[in-house]
C-alpha cells in the first residue's frame, strides 16, 4: 500500500508540473476565446439579415443568467463547475460586458502603463447590490434587474448605441456596390428603436466607460450581482493564480496591471480570489517567474529571499486622456441626426403629397410576442437584453417606454406588422420569456384583437371607400359591411370579429388614416388559443 501511494504521488507531481506548462499559456488561449465570444455576442445584435442568429444563438444561451432563466441546468452547472475548477473565467472569457471592459481597459493600458494598484474590497457594496437584484427580481421590478445584469447591458449597449453605426456602414457600402452594379449589399432602415432607453443606455455606457479606462474592472467587482456570485465561488477554485514568495522581489508590476486590483504585494503578497477573474496578466507581467497559475493546494517554499529595493519607481499620471468620451459623442450625434432624419416628412407622388408620420395609440394593454403567453410570464423572464428587438425583421419590436415596462420589448405597428410566417423572435430568446413556437402555433395564438375607432374612419370621415384593413387582414377576421344598414349601397366600413382576429397588426399598420388610425390592436394579458 506504502509503494502503491508512493508511485501515485509521483504521477500526481508529474501531472502538476505538466499542468503548469500547460497553464503558462492560458492567457493566450484565454483572449482567444475571449476575441470569439465578444464577436459572436456582438453579431447576435448587430445582425439584420435573421441568418447569423440560425448559428450563434448558443452564445445567448450560455450566459449565466438567461441560462438560470431558461432553467438551463446544464448550462448552469457548467459554468459554477468551471468556476469551482478555474476561478472567474466565465467573467474573462465568457460574459461579452466583461471582456468590453477588458478592451477598453486595454486602450487606457496605452495611455498609461502600471496605472493600477490594490484596493480594499468591497465587501458591503457588492452583496448590497447582489441583495437589491435579488430582491427586485422577485418582486417583479424589471427595469433594476436589466440595468445591473451584465449581458443585458451589453445588449442594449449592441442594439441602441453600435447598431445604427453598424447600419449606416452597410448602407454605405450598399451605394457603392450600387455604383458599381453590384447587389452584395443593400440598405435597411436606419433608426433609434427607443428614445428612452438610449438616452440610459448612453449615460451607463458612457460612466462605465470611464471607469473601465481609468479603473479596469470596477464595475465587475463592486456592482455587478453575476461577478459577486461566481465571486464567492471563486474563493475555493481549484486552480488559481499564485505567488511564489521566494522568487518574488516585490516589484509590484503584477498589482499596477491587475485590472481587478486584488493583488496586494505591500500587505503580504496576498490575492484576493473573490475579484480575481482569472484573466493572466500578472503571470505575463512578472518577469522573474514568481507568478503561476497552478494547484491551490501546491506547496509554496517556506523562505522567502529578501525582497529587492525598488527604482526608480514612476509617479502615476492624475490625468489620463478621456477619448472614449468623445468618440462615445461623436458616434451618437451621427446616430442622433439619422434618427432626426427619420421623422422628417417624406414625399410621394412625385412629391405632390406628404404622408404624416402616425401617433402611437394609447393601449390599455401593451401587445408582446406570441410565444411570450401573456404579460405576467413575460415580465417575470425578460432581462431587456433587446436581442429579439434586433432580429425582428419588420420593426414591430422595440423597447418599452413606460415605467412598468421600461426597456422590456413590446410591439408597436408604426413600421411594420408581426407577420405570421415569423418567429424568429421565439428562437432567439435565451430566458425563455418568448418560448419557442412554430409558424402554424403562432396562427393559432390570439396575442390581442383590433379595435375601429370610427371617428378616424376614412369612409366616414373623407367619404371615399377604402376596406384596407379588410384585404390584408391575414386571419380574415375583418369584414366591410355598409355603413347604413337601410342603404346597401353606402360607403362600407369594417366589422371586426374578435374570435378569429389575432392581433397581428397588419390593420393598424396599413390603416391610410393619418396621423390618428382608424382601428388599433389591444393586447390581451393572458394569450389565448383560437
Amino acid at each position: 500500500m506504502l509503494y502503491i501511494c508512493k508511485v501515485w504521488g509521483k504521477r500526481l507531481r508529474g501531472v502538476i508540473k505538466e499542468t503548469d506548462r500547460i497553464f503558462d499559456m492560458l492567457r493566450k488561449i484565454r483572449i482567444s476565446v475571449a476575441i470569439f465570444m465578444w464577436a459572436c455576442c456582438a453579431l447576435l445584435f448587430l445582425d439584420f439579415t435573421g441568418s447569423v442568429h440560425t448559428y450563434l444563438g448558443w452564445v445567448a444561451k450560455v450566459q449565466f443568467f438567461p441560462a438560470l432563466l431558461a432553467m438551463n441546468v446544464f448550462v448552469v452547472l457548467f459554468l459554477l463547475a468551471l468556476t469551482l475548477v478555474f476561478g472567474r473565467v466565465y467573467c474573462s472569457a465568457i460574459c461579452p460586458l466583461g471582456i468590453t471592459y477588458d478592451i477598453m481597459a486595454r486602450f487606457g493600458k496605452k495611455a498609461k502603463k502600471n496605472r493600477y494598484s490594490y484596493s480594499k474590497a468591497l465587501t458591503w457594496l457588492r452583496l448590497t447590490m447582489l441583495l437589491v437584484f435579488a430582491a427586485c427580481f422577485a418582486f417583479g421590478i424589471a427595469s433594476v434587474v436589466a440595468l445591473l445584469e451584465p449581458y443585458s447591458f451589453f445588449g442594449r449597449i449592441m442594439s441602441n448605441l453600435f447598431a445604427p453605426i453598424y447600419a449606416l456602414v452597410n448602407n454605405f457600402l450598399a451605394w457603392i456596390a450600387e455604383k458599381a452594379d453590384s447587389y452584395a449589399f443593400y440598405t435597411v432602415d436606419v433608426w433609434i428603436k427607443g428614445l428612452g432607453t438610449f438616452v440610459l443606455t448612453s449615460v451607463c455606457f458612457v460612466a462605465v466607460a470611464v471607469l473601465a479606462w481609468r479603473n479596469g474592472r470596477t464595475y465587475c467587482n463592486t456592482v455587478c450581482p453575476v461577478g459577486t456570485l461566481l465571486g464567492f465561488l471563486s474563493k475555493y477554485s481549484l486552480f488559481r493564480p499564485v505567488i511564489d514568495s521566494s522568487k518574488c522581489t516585490k516589484c509590484r508590476k503584477c498589482e499596477r496591471n491587475c485590472k481587478a486590483a486584488c493583488i496586494n504585494i505591500k500587505g503580504g503578497t496576498t490575492i484576493d480570489y473573490s475579484r480575481c477573474v482569472a484573466c493572466m496578466d500578472c503571470l505575463d507581467n512578472c518577469k522573474y517567474g514568481a507568478m503561476s497559475y497552478t494547484w491551490r493546494f501546491k506547496k509554496q517554499p517556506a523562505a522567502p529571499v529578501a525582497a529587492k529595493p525598488e527604482k526608480n519607481r514612476r509617479q502615476e499620471n492624475s490625468a489620463v486622456p478621456d477619448d472614449s468620451r468623445r468618440t462615445f459623442l461623436s458616434l451618437a450625434a451621427l446616430a442622433a441626426g439619422t434618427a432626426v432624419a427619420e421623422v422628417l416628412p417624406k414625399s410621394v407622388d412625385g412629391g405632390l403629397a406628404v404622408i404624416e408620420d402616425k401617433v402611437k395609440p394609447s393601449r390599455g394593454t401593451r401587445v408582446v410576442p406570441p410565444g411570450a403567453r401573456g404579460l405576467s410570464n413575460f415580465s417575470q423572464h425578460c432581462t431587456a437584453c433587446q436581442l429579439c428587438v434586433s432580429v425582428c425583421p419588420n420593426g414591430v419590436l422595440r423597447p418599452g417606454s413606460d415605467m412598468e415596462n421600461f426597456m422590456q420589448p413590446e410591439m408597436g405597428f408604426e413600421r411594420g406588422y408581426c407577420r405570421p410566417e415569423c418567429v424568429k423572435c421565439s428562437e432567439v430568446c435565451p430566458t425563455s420569456a418568448i418560448t419557442k413556437i412554430t409558424v402554424d402555433e403562432k396562427t393559432s395564438v390570439q396575442i390581442g384583437h383590433a379595435v375601429w375607432v370610427a371617428a378616424n374612419c376614412v369612409p366616414l370621415t373623407d367619404g371615399v371607400e377604402c376596406g384596407n384593413c379588410a384585404r390584408h387582414c391575414p386571419s380574415e377576421a375583418i369584414q366591410m359591411v355598409p355603413s347604413d344598414s337601410r342603404n346597401p349601397g353606402s360607403l362600407k366600413i369594417p366589422v371586426i370579429n374578435d374570435a378569429k382576429c389575432i392581433g397581428c397588426g397588419a390593420c393598424e399598420y396599413l390603416c391610410p388614416a393619418r396621423p390618428f388610425g382608424a382601428i388599433y390592436v389591444e393586447g390581451y394579458e393572458r394569450h389565448l388559443s383560437r
